[in-house]
């Protein structure tokens, strides 16, 4: 995918096993679609590399310094086209979860309070406790303290 018109993927490698029966998808997609791929796409790098003994795969680098590896074991060569064209129509961007809000049946009624508004209530309490304590007002009157 373009991100302000710059296209994001810089480079596809295509590894892949010219014995192995699980790479045989990835040698007709080289053959017959992926020189119609390149066509299409000049702006990218696509490069193949010969693994022997290991189930074939496509690795895209993207501008973002992140690389995204997707297994093409057994895929038919329209599957490997697809494939290269979702890792070309990417950002690149590493996949974060999405996290949904907690639903419930009972939902708190907790109510949201402040430091300054729990210290006001106290003090408050406090001086009304003062003002009904017994003999408060006598010992006022007299001078006594």
């Amino acid at each position: 995918m373009a991100l302000r018109g710059v296209w994001q993927l810089k480079k596809l490698v295509v590894s892949y096993c010219d014995w192995g029966g699980s790479s045989r998808g990835i040698r007709a997609f080289m053959e017959s679609q992926m020189p119609a791929f390149k066509e299409k796409n000049p702006q990218l790098e696509v490069v193949t590399e010969l693994n022997r003994g290991q189930h074939p795969y496509l690795k895209g680098f993207y501008k973002s310094n992140n690389n995204r590896v997707v297994c093409v074991k057994n895929m038919d060569p329209e599957e490997i086209h697809s494939c290269a064209t979702r890792l070309r129509n990417s950002l690149g961007r590493k996949v974060v979860k999405l996290r949904t809000r907690h639903v419930t049946k009972n939902p708190s009624v907790q109510v949201n309070i402040s430091l300054e508004s729990v210290v006001e209530l106290y003090f408050e309490k406090a001086l009304s406790f003062k003002s009904k304590a017994p003999g408060a007002n006598a010992r006022s009157e007299h001078g006594n303290t």
